[in-house]
């Protein structure tokens, strides 16, 4: 029997972001809309997550069955060490009122979407769910982590103490429709897609990136990581015998999405440039930082649920630009 039922009334906090858009497109093609009142979401302009007073008032009035936990502050690593404040503080607030209100009002099921740079940074590869905490984490994006661990912590503990229905997912790094382009707040895949396509179309000689290059990084497409989302909510109980258990056996709450696209920064690099039709200069600006050497992350569990990522790299970047280039055309960017 499937744990979401087409009429259960769902909650996607952070529809208008990358994930949370994605999400909702999946959603509206599965038979969820805001015309059948069973898709609700609510803009940031509407709604301060960070305000307890304002969050728990949404739900009471609102009352939804399931809630996925999409909204958060996110960026990257320039972004991330200018700001730890915010990222630390806004986090913990958005994800701990929307947490709390869900159990206060009795929501059904409730979905956390953290990142996989909740694991430590030098962790054995690829990246199992229960090397949480084993080690230090990176320092550049440490302040983000924390709200995630948190977060994740915060599920496992309701689910503990109230039985409340919580499950995890962290997903590696994600990309696609509604990416955030800008150059000092968005992440490595978005910053590259920009960097390339402004030289090329100013005709430029050369295009600097950050770092050496050398870093791995794994990518997953982010409407791959709506079907994955949905997927579990149908699928994952973890109460179940057949569910993943942790180290010492016990039923795991938080699992792994990932893909099998593995690439170095510098190869990533090469091949936006090529995809873009760039023929000038890539330098390597090595007094920026790298980051986590790598972040491969283990999918077995989810596998072996059902799910596993369906869009390649190249087909996935393609699209990506196709998606940039038209949101210039609407000017959304500076």
């Amino acid at each position: 029997m499937g744990l979401l039922k087409k009429e259960d009334k769902i909650f996607v906090a952070g529809s208008t972001g990358m994930v949370g858009s994605a999400i909702c497109r999946l959603l509206n093609k599965n038979g969820y809309s805001k015309t059948k009142e069973n898709l609700l979401t609510s803009s940031r302009i509407k709604l301060d997550f960070t305000n307890a007073y304002e969050v728990e008032t949404w739900f009471k009035k609102n009352r939804p069955e399931v809630v996925i936990l999409a909204a958060a502050k996110v960026g990257g690593i320039m972004a991330n060490m200018s700001q730890p404040v915010n990222f630390l503080l806004e986090n913990l607030k958005i994800q701990n009122n929307i947490i709390e209100s869900s159990w206060k009002i009795g929501v059904k099921r409730l979905v956390f979407l953290g990142s996989s740079c909740i694991y430590p940074k030098f962790s054995m590869q690829p990246i199992k769910e229960h090397y949480l905490l084993n080690s230090n984490l990176e320092t550049s994006n440490q302040w983000y982590a924390i709200a995630k661990i948190a977060g994740l912590k915060l599920c496992e503990a309701f689910k503990k103490q109230y039985n409340f229905d919580t499950i995890s997912l962290m997903p590696t790094n994600l990309y696609g429709a509604n990416d955030n382009y800008d150059l000092n707040q968005g992440h490595v895949m978005a910053a590259l897609i920009r960097k390339f396509h402004e030289a090329k179309i100013n005709n430029e000689n050369k295009v600097v990136c950050w770092g050496s290059g050398m870093p791995l990084r794994e990518f997953l497409y982010v409407d791959d990581f709506a079907e994955a989302c949905v997927h579990l909510l149908k699928h994952w109980d973890p109460n179940k015998n057949n569910s993943p258990l942790d180290e010492n056996g016990n039923p795991l709450n938080w699992i792994n999405v990932g893909s099998d696209f593995e690439i170095s920064i510098k190869d990533l690099a090469h091949k936006i440039s090529r995809i873009i039709d760039f023929n000038g200069e890539i330098v390597w600006d090595t007094n920026k930082l790298d980051g986590t050497p790598r972040k491969k992350l283990d999918c077995s569990y989810i596998n072996k649920l059902g799910w596993e990522a369906k869009t390649n790299l190249d087909k996935g970047i393609e699209k990506t630009i196709n998606l940039y280039k038209g949101e210039l055309k609407k000017k959304k960017f500076k």
